[in-house]
């Protein structure tokens, strides 16, 4: 990769023990600044060790799993990598999640410990911790005598379950080892360009793969991390005035209210890096955060929980190819997969696979959703081994970039076309007439399913769908043209912040 005419030199392939992340050589540079205060490198490291014998002080032994329901604390930036530390298994839980969900959780991690604060702790019952028990976040007990030296543990040993927001059934615990996270960490440190200099200001869930990596990657680059429970998008402006924020990493309904948020200019031009995942961004989004962010490269990425992430757009291609995925980011292989197993064509769609080292070790004690997504790499594929079949259908261009096409369950089949919500979303959203759009196949007896729209207008109800409709007659075929149109003043979000289509789907869809 070369940078302003130089050399950048590619990330080393060989993973350690995710606490070495935290380089004490690093002394006095922050390495988190937060309302709770500013940690050196050098006092992070020490912290963690402390915890992770406070920890093992707690009688939990290596392997046993540690769960965590918090907020961004200081607690939360430090278990991930305590836990690595003292050999045990780190279980992050959405903090917006309810009794149940975390009961199912402790349940089926099978969790000896949750940490958590005591307004949380008091929602539940002895009962919805099966054989595992509370520790409050503060306990004295958690912070240890000594400091244990960096983990020696097996990089390919499990380090975390991250489970999945449960949005498309109940949540699956995705297993990770210290490689994984160690790899993922330097990958997007790399390809994000992350400097010691950067401070990145993390808005996004501890407990959603791409929230940890604003953590992860920015102590890979020696940078310094500012965790933010935001309320309104007003916080979050403020929060890149006063910490100096360079890096900000969102999922796309984020954008949109960021987007339309007054931004003082001389703040929204300290911004040097947007990273974008989680969802396309629609073009006409794309465009205004281009304008509004003038000096700020815009990274546009997939990524699976199950592989971490799969690609990124270069942002010197943005303005040229603003609905684009773009290419493999470091150390994975992504390849678009015939359903016989060979190699798609350039133009000519198929399902995204993911190989490599990035590549999770399954679902936690559920081998058989693990055989359904977890298989061997096509025969044509270098890297070999296990890996991810998405699901999601994409297409490789001439110019080897990719493009998302749609998840192959969501593709809409009416009047014997197959429609992708992607393309019918898009088209409204650049009508101007609404600002997220959702697109849902429902039962027809005549076209087997019409298109209903599920849209959040930007202007008045009355205006929204007469421009939307107009346009969208005008501009697309007849059998893509909603048959339906239903606007709403907000559309639900799942607990990582995107667009809860299942949500919609359960409402609207039938």
């Amino acid at each position: 990769m070369t940078h302003n005419g130089a050399t950048v030199q590619a990330p080393s392939r060989d993973p350690r023990p995710l606490d070495h992340l935290i380089d004490a050589n690093r002394g006095d540079a922050p390495a988190i600044s937060a309302r709770f205060g500013t940690i050196s490198y050098a006092a992070l490291h020490e912290s963690l060790g402390r915890l992770a014998h406070g920890l093992l002080a707690q009688g939990m032994k290596p392997g046993d799993r540690v769960g965590a329901w918090l907020p961004k604390t200081r607690m939360a930036c430090l278990l991930p990598l305590a836990c690595a530390r003292a050999g045990l298994v780190y279980v992050p839980i959405n903090p917006l999640l309810k009794r149940a969900q975390v009961a199912h959780i402790m349940a089926d991690s099978g969790a000896r410990l949750l940490v958590t604060g005591a307004v949380r702790a008091e929602t539940l019952d002895a009962g919805d911790l099966h054989d595992g028990r509370i520790v409050d976040e503060h306990d004295a007990s958690l912070v240890g005598d000594n400091c244990l030296p960096y983990s020696a543990r097996d990089p390919s040993e499990l380090v975390e379950i991250l489970y999945t927001s449960g949005s498309t059934g109940r949540p699956k615990g995705v297993m990770l080892s210290h490689a994984n996270l160690w790899l993922g960490a330097q990958s997007v440190a790399h390809y994000l360009r992350l400097t010691p200099q950067d401070r990145v200001l993390a808005v996004l869930p501890f407990s959603f793969d791409y929230g940890q990596s604003q953590l992860l990657s920015t102590w890979a680059a020696g940078g310094c991390a500012t965790p933010l429970d935001y309320l309104t998008p007003r916080d979050v402006i403020k929060a890149v005035e006063r910490h100096e924020i360079t890096t900000l990493a969102g999922v796309p309904p984020l954008w949109v209210q960021l987007a339309e948020a007054e931004w003082p200019p001389e703040t929204a031009t300290r911004l040097r890096r947007l990273t974008n995942s989680g969802g396309a961004v629609p073009v006409p989004l794309v465009r205004k955060l281009r304008t509004l962010f003038s000096q700020a490269d815009l990274y546009l990425m997939y990524g699976l929980t199950e592989a971490f992430r799969s690609t990124y757009l270069d942002p010197a291609l943005v303005d040229r190819h603003p609905a684009g995925m773009g290419k493999a980011i470091p150390f994975a292989e992504v390849m678009i997969v015939r359903p016989d197993g060979s190699e798609t064509a350039d133009d000519e769609p198929g399902e995204l696979v993911h190989a490599g080292p990035l590549v999770a070790q399954g679902y936690w004690n559920d081998p058989e959703r693990t055989a359904e997504r977890f298989k061997p790499a096509p025969a044509f594929s270098r890297e070999g081994g296990m890996a991810v079949y998405s699901g999601d259908r994409a297409v490789r261009r001439r110019d080897g970039l990719l493009s998302f096409v749609a998840r192959a369950d969501e593709m809409i089949k009416t009047s014997g076309n197959r429609v992708s919500p992607t393309e019918v979303e898009e088209a409204a959203i650049a009508t101007g007439a609404v600002s997220e759009a959702v697109a849902l196949g429902v039962p027809d007896v005549r076209l087997g399913q019409a298109i209903l729209l599920v849209a959040r207008p930007a202007l008045s109800m009355t205006d929204a769908e007469e421009r939307l409709l107009r346009a969208m007659k005008a501009e697309l075929p007849g059998y893509m043209v909603p048959a339906r149109i239903l606007l709403l003043n907000a559309l639900p979000r799942n607990p990582n912040g995107k667009l809860d289509r299942a949500a919609i789907k359960r409402e609207h869809g039938s």
